[in-house]
């Protein structure tokens, strides 16, 4: 069986213990080093080729977050986990964003240590269940859909455009005059930002509202 090789990066020892006994009593596992800052995490990574970064947020000199985003220069097939105190959405999207394949709150029980582990050596994400719904959240608060721009009415004569009907047959369904229809159609255009029916259609495919 082909063993996961860990690297741990964390600023206190004794974190950088705990986790060790964890992980090496998992026949799957190996740790192959350690590191007590960022600077030091992205030198081990470029020696030792490990599978896994186990990566505190917090570390002095170089942050696991900066740490993070050289890593894919040091050592391209290492996936980074994330490990931090902090349940706040903010360090969780900047390390995702900086390339972290997962984030493990530090008061976690050791067997969501060792599932998180096992995820990301698999290239599957992981989140701490105590982190998921502030990062539904902040992504609901950061990304807005530009349907989500259309009223109920937009968007069902945006449907009907992009499965080719005209603004007459769309009148006709929906018992409206076709001026209304051609006001309906200009916002619609002009609230996606799309400037023809071929770029409509293209949107519609892509928001899932025709196949």
């Amino acid at each position: 069986m082909k063993r996961i090789r860990i690297l741990l990066a964390d600023d206190h020892a004794v974190v950088r213990r705990g986790f060790q006994m964890i992980l090496a009593e998992q026949a799957d596992m190996e740790i192959v080093g350690e590191a007590g800052n960022g600077r030091e995490a992205l030198e081990l990574a470029a020696q030792l080729k490990p599978d896994v970064v186990v990566m505190d947020v917090a570390m002095p000199e170089l942050n696991g977050i900066e740490a993070t985003r050289r890593m894919p220069d040091n050592a391209p097939h290492a996936r980074v986990l994330a490990l931090s105190m902090h349940k706040d959405a903010v360090y969780v999207r900047e390390i995702l964003r900086a390339g972290a394949r997962g984030y493990l709150l530090k008061d976690a029980a050791p067997a969501d240590l060792v599932t998180a582990v096992r995820a990301v050596a698999a290239g599957e994400g992981y989140l701490s269940p105590a982190v998921s719904d502030a990062v539904l959240d902040d992504y609901r608060r950061h990304v807005t859909n530009p349907i989500d721009l259309l009223t109920s009415r937009e968007r069902e004569v945006l449907q009907m455009l992009a499965e080719g009907k005209t603004n007459k047959e769309i009148a006709a369904v929906l018992n409206l005059s076709v001026y209304t229809v051609d006001a309906h159609r200009g916002r619609i255009m002009e609230k996606l930002n799309v400037h023809s029916i071929n770029e409509l259609v293209r949107f519609a495919v892509r928001n899932g509202l025709i196949d």
